[in-house]
């Protein structure tokens, strides 16, 4: 009975834990960016503070050293669902796992005519290859006001995974914030798997 009690608190205390760190994670902190301009209430903004699909794939195919069919394939796909995005994030990710396991990843958030910011992401992986690896993921993000707004969990889409020629993109969700992943290779085949990702101002090792 006692160790049941011990468990029960030690659980409750894990959620408040995790309950007050999403709670501070909503609140603007020192360091988060603005869009140039918000979102209307319809998802929309002006073009001059939106990327256009030449744009996001001149700068995609530097980042991943390389312009494909399927990475142009991909970004028309994400064009064609949710139109201009008015910022997108570079960055890495990786980790290890035997079949279920974990992922991280750093990049930085940049709005189109704005500012800049790092950001951390972490997430379940299920389908891993044994070991780890690391690869590259380019992201678009639509309607996102400020980056206070990113700082929360994202569930992956059902059945919004588009794969061609070895690029995959997925959609990620809350409200009206879209965010795409773009990956290739082995990145695409980890990701496939994401139920969600938590995005965070500094590196977490609970994918909370």
């Amino acid at each position: 009975m006692r160790d049941s009690m011990k468990q029960w608190t030690l659980m409750t205390a894990l959620l408040l834990g995790v309950l007050s760190a999403q709670a501070a994670s909503a609140q603007a902190q020192p360091g988060d960016i603005q869009a140039p301009v918000e979102p209307s209430s319809e998802g929309k903004t002006d073009e001059a503070h939106t990327y256009s699909a030449d744009e996001v794939t001149k700068a995609a195919s530097e980042f991943f050293g390389s312009t494909t069919e399927g990475l142009a394939k991909a970004i028309e796909r994400t064009f064609s669902d949710y139109g201009r995005p008015n910022a997108y994030i570079m960055g890495t990710e990786g980790g290890g796992a035997m079949v279920v396991g974990l992922r991280y990843g750093k990049g930085t958030l940049q709005f189109k005519g704005g500012e800049s910011q790092d950001v951390y992401w972490q997430g379940p992986s299920i389908g891993w290859d044994f070991g780890g690896n690391a690869s590259k993921v380019f992201t678009l993000v639509y309607n996102l006001r400020s980056s206070t707004e990113l700082f929360q969990r994202f569930p992956a889409v059902d059945g919004s995974l588009y794969v061609v020629a070895g690029v995959g993109v997925n959609y990620q969700k809350s409200d009206k914030i879209v965010l795409a992943p773009i990956r290739t290779g082995v990145g695409l085949r980890a990701g496939a798997s994401l139920g969600y990702v938590h995005y965070t101002r500094k590196m977490s090792y609970l994918p909370l």
